[in-house]
């Protein structure tokens, strides 16, 4: 069995829908049950893979995707040979009053990044910061004699610890595709609590209407409101391979799986992956950048 550990660097909108209504959003997107940060939930990124693998290898066999992703009930059903995991929130956008905005996230998102990269056989070489107080922000900077400012996220004033986040914004930066510089510049680090409740009250909820094609007015009953993910989020997901399942099939093995899978995600124009993942994607949203986590990290 090989893995992968992918970033997933949102360029668009994401509109990952949950498929049920929550109080006055109509189409709130998915969260996780125990701590309502939004996610993607495994079977819809395995969804958007193969789709993306499918549209790429649109002259390749029906075998190759049936062997990777799994064929359907039938009397030679059988599983496919590409697990894919959820897509778990690592970086926040976050309005500042101070700046253009901050990559928000937290110890818990850190402490979980570190395990499920341990999972996938990735040991990532950072320490974990300690916040000592809720009313606290931990900003990167390698001086740290001037800790009396303030940095204000949404309507939350927080006084600023400064750290070296030096060895984090390398692997951020690997899993973004962004500069270090820039993510040194807005990474913040803020309390578990404070970091739920951006996940959960500061996510934006657009409105949507209908028109009548020949009144140009709103259709009756046509308003509805949708919440998505805001471009520049950072979340990853993990990817698990191993030999096809089909019966007395020994040609296509783990690695050869996520080497197919990642070249399906290849744009046609260059050597970049991208994967469009969610709703309204013929209005340009859900689109991603992804990268690979490489194991010298």
């Amino acid at each position: 069995m090989t893995s992968k550990l992918l970033g997933l660097y949102a360029q668009t909108s994401i509109h990952a829908g949950a498929g049920q209504n929550q109080g006055v959003v109509d189409l709130p997107i998915m969260r996780e049950e125990h701590n309502g940060w939004p996610c993607i939930f495994g079977s819809a990124m395995k969804g958007a893979i193969r789709a993306a693998y499918e549209k790429n290898n649109s002259n390749g066999s029906n075998r190759s995707v049936e062997d990777i992703f799994g064929k359907a009930a039938t009397d030679e059903s059988y599983a496919g040979a590409l697990m894919v995991s959820d897509a778990r929130l690592l970086l926040l956008p976050i309005r500042s009053l101070t700046t253009q905005f901050r990559w928000v996230t937290c110890p818990d998102a850190l402490r979980r990044l570190k395990q499920d990269a341990e999972r996938f056989g990735i040991k990532l070489d950072f320490d974990m910061p300690e916040i000592t107080s809720p009313d606290n922000v931990l900003i990167h900077s390698a001086e740290t004699s001037d800790n009396n400012q303030s940095l204000y996220l949404e309507e939350y004033r927080l006084k600023i610890e400064n750290t070296d986040f030096s060895k984090l914004i390398h692997i951020l930066s690997s899993l973004s595709g962004r500069a270090e510089s820039d993510l040194g510049a807005q990474l913040a680090v803020v309390s578990n609590d404070n970091f739920t409740f951006f996940a959960e009250h500061c996510t934006p909820v657009n409105a949507h209407i209908a028109l009548d094609s020949a009144t140009k007015t709103t259709l009756n009953g046509a308003l509805w409101y949708e919440e998505t993910l805001p471009p520049e989020t950072l979340m990853y997901l993990g990817l698990y391979a191993q030999d096809a399942r089909k019966k007395q099939d020994t040609t296509l093995l783990a690695s050869t799986v996520l080497e197919s899978v990642l070249d399906g995600l290849k744009s046609a124009s260059s050597d970049k992956l991208y994967l469009q993942a969610g709703g309204n994607e013929t209005v340009g949203m859900g689109w991603f950048a992804v990268q690979e986590l490489k194991q010298e990290v």
